[in-house]
C-alpha cells in the first residue's frame, strides 16, 4: 500500500482529479482481455512527459512499482498491476499534434486510438497500415509497447516497421528522444526498436514519430473456399510465388467456417474446409490484373468458391465471414484462451494437424483462424472453466501448442506479446543467454526493477 505521504506527492504532480484511489475508481484499470484481475494501489493519469518523469522518479525514490497503461485492450496481462503498485494511464495524452504531407510522418501522442489516427492520416490522402482487431479502441502507445500487428502486415509490416523515433521516460525518470524523422540514421544504437514490443518494461512513451505512405488508389476483396487446409495453405505460397504480395490472406480452419455457418448462414459450400479472405490493393488497373492472376493460380488447389467484390459494400460483406468469428466462438463453449503463434507460412497445415491431435488427446474444442500470410494463427482453447479440470487441460494443451510452433520453426508470439500469461513459458523459446541478455538490458535502464516488473522475463531472472 501506497502511504499518505506519495498519495499526496502523486496529487501534486497530476491533478488531486486526476488520481484515483478508491475501489470503484480503480477496478476497471486492474483486467484486460486475459480476464485475469489485479486492484491497484493507485491510478494516475499523467499529461506529458514532465508529470511521467516526477512520477517515475519519486517512484524510484519511494521504491513502488508503476504499470504503464493505454486502453487495457491485451491478451496477456502485459499492463496488470499484480502484486499492486501504481497503474499510469496514458489517454489523456491523446492529440495528434502534426501531419507532414510533405515527408510522409506525424507526431502523435500515445493515448491516440489507432482507427481515430488512421482517419485522420486519410482524410490527407496519406495510409497508415498497421491494423490490429482492436483498432477502434486500442491506443498508438499500446500498439508500440506490443508491437501490434494485423491481417495488413503480410504486405506492410508491423507496428515497429512504421515508428521513426520516440520520446520517451526512462524507468529512473530521465526524458531521452530515440530515432528521428530521416528515414536514415545510424548514430548509436537503434533504442527505437529496443522499445516496440517491450510491453512498457523499459520506459514509457510520451509521443511517437509515424512513418507513412500514399493512401492506395483501390483494392479488391476475395473470398475464396477450399476443400483442405493444404490446399488453402498452398494458395498462399504459390500466389507470393506467382510474385503478388496481398494486402491481406486471412485464413479460417473448418472449425471456425463450422461455427460462423452454423449461427449465421453465410452461404459456405458444405464440402469447404478452409477459407482464405485474400485483399490486394493499389493502383485500380494492376488489382484488377491481379485478381485473375490469383484466381487462375489457386483453381488447381481444391478451390470450391471464388467470390470477389465488386464495390465497397460487397467488400464489407466479405470481410463479415472474419469479422463474425468472435461472436461464433461462444456456441462452442464459453471460455476460451486466445493465443497467437506462429510458423513459416508453409509450415501452416502441419501446425494445425499437429493442433488436432492436441484437440482430440485432450478433448477440448480448439478453432484456429488468423494471419495466413505471415503463417501467424490464433489459437483459440474453448472451454467451460465451470466444469472440473478444464482450465487444467487448457494449460497443459496450451503447452503443447506453443512447443508445436517451436518444433517448425516458428514462435510462441507473433503479436499479443508476452505479459503474465505466457511468462512460464519463455524458457521454452529462449535460452538461458538470451533471456541474460535481456536482463542485462533491464537492470541496466531500470536499477530498481520499478517499470511493469514481472512481465517480458521469468521472474526468477529479474531477481524478484
Amino acid at each position: 500500500m501506497l502511504d499518505a505521504r506519495v498519495l499526496e506527492k502523486l496529487r501534486e504532480i497530476v491533478g488531486r482529479e486526476n488520481v484515483a484511489t478508491e475501489v470503484q475508481d480503480m477496478i476497471c484499470y486492474g483486467y484486460d482481455a486475459t480476464q485475469m484481475e489485479f486492484l491497484p494501489d493507485c491510478v494516475v493519469h499523467p499529461d506529458g512527459a514532465t508529470e511521467v518523469s516526477q512520477i517515475l522518479a519519486l517512484a524510484n525514490r519511494e521504491g513502488f512499482p508503476v504499470f504503464p497503461r493505454g486502453a487495457g485492450s491485451g491478451f496477456t496481462g502485459g499492463a496488470l498491476p499484480k502484486g499492486g503498485g501504481v497503474v499510469l494511464v496514458t489517454t489523456r495524452m491523446n492529440r495528434i499534434l502534426r501531419i507532414d504531407t510533405d515527408n510522409l510522418v506525424a507526431e502523435v501522442e500515445p493515448g491516440v486510438v489507432t482507427e481515430n489516427f488512421q482517419i485522420a492520416v486519410e482524410k490527407l490522402g496519406l495510409f497508415y497500415p498497421p491494423d490490429p482487431a482492436s483498432l477502434k479502441f486500442s491506443t498508438l502507445g499500446g500498439n508500440v509497447a506490443e508491437c501490434a500487428g494485423g491481417p495488413r502486415a503480410v504486405k506492410y509490416g508491423v507496428t515497429k516497421d512504421f515508428v521513426m523515433g520516440l520520446e520517451l521516460v526512462l524507468p529512473t525518470g530521465e526524458v531521452i528522444r530515440t530515432g528521428g524523422e530521416t528515414v536514415k540514421g545510424v548514430v548509436g544504437y537503434d533504442l527505437t526498436k529496443l522499445i516496440c514490443g517491450s510491453e512498457g518494461t523499459l520506459g514509457v512513451i510520451t509521443k511517437i514519430i509515424f512513418r507513412l505512405l500514399p493512401y492506395p488508389d483501390a483494392k479488391k476483396t476475395m473470398l475464396t473456399v477450399f476443400d483442405s487446409i493444404d490446399g488453402a495453405a498452398r494458395a498462399v505460397s504459390t500466389i507470393i510465388k506467382g510474385k503478388i504480395i496481398p494486402t491481406t490472406l486471412e485464413f479460417m480452419d473448418y472449425a471456425t467456417l463450422t461455427c460462423v455457418e452454423r449461427r449465421f448462414n453465410l452461404g459456405i459450400p458444405a464440402e469447404g474446409r478452409a477459407v482464405l479472405l485474400i485483399e490486394v490493393d493499389g493502383d485500380r488497373d494492376l488489382i484488377e490484373k491481379q485478381a485473375g492472376q490469383i484466381h487462375a493460380l489457386i483453381k488447381p488447389l481444391g478451390l470450391v468458391q471464388f467470390r470477389v467484390a465488386k464495390d465497397a459494400a460487397e467488400s464489407e460483406e466479405l470481410w463479415r465471414v472474419r469479422r463474425l468469428v468472435s461472436p461464433s466462438l461462444r456456441d462452442v463453449n464459453p471460455d476460451k484462451f486466445n493465443e497467437d503463434i506462429v510458423v513459416p507460412r508453409s509450415r501452416v497445415p502441419d501446425v494445425i494437424r499437429r493442433i488436432e491431435q492436441i484437440q482430440n488427446r485432450y478433448d477440448i474444442p480448439i478453432v484456429n483462424f488468423g494471419h495466413a500470410g505471415d503463417g501467424n494463427i490464433h489459437v483459440n482453447i474453448m472451454i467451460d472453466k465451470s466444469v472440473p479440470g478444464q482450465i487444467e487441460k487448457a494449460h497443459e494443451a496450451i503447452k503443447e501448442v506453443f512447443q508445436a510452433a517451436l518444433d517448425l520453426g516458428g514462435t510462441m508470439s507473433g503479436e499479443h506479446g508476452v505479459g503474465l500469461s505466457k511468462q512460464p513459458f519463455i524458457p521454452m523459446e529462449l535460452s538461458s543467454d538470451q533471456i541474460a541478455a535481456m536482463r542485462a538490458i533491464k537492470r541496466a535502464l531500470d536499477p530498481k526493477n520499478i517499470l511493469n516488473p514481472g512481465k517480458m522475463l521469468p521472474l526468477e531472472a529479474i531477481g524478484n
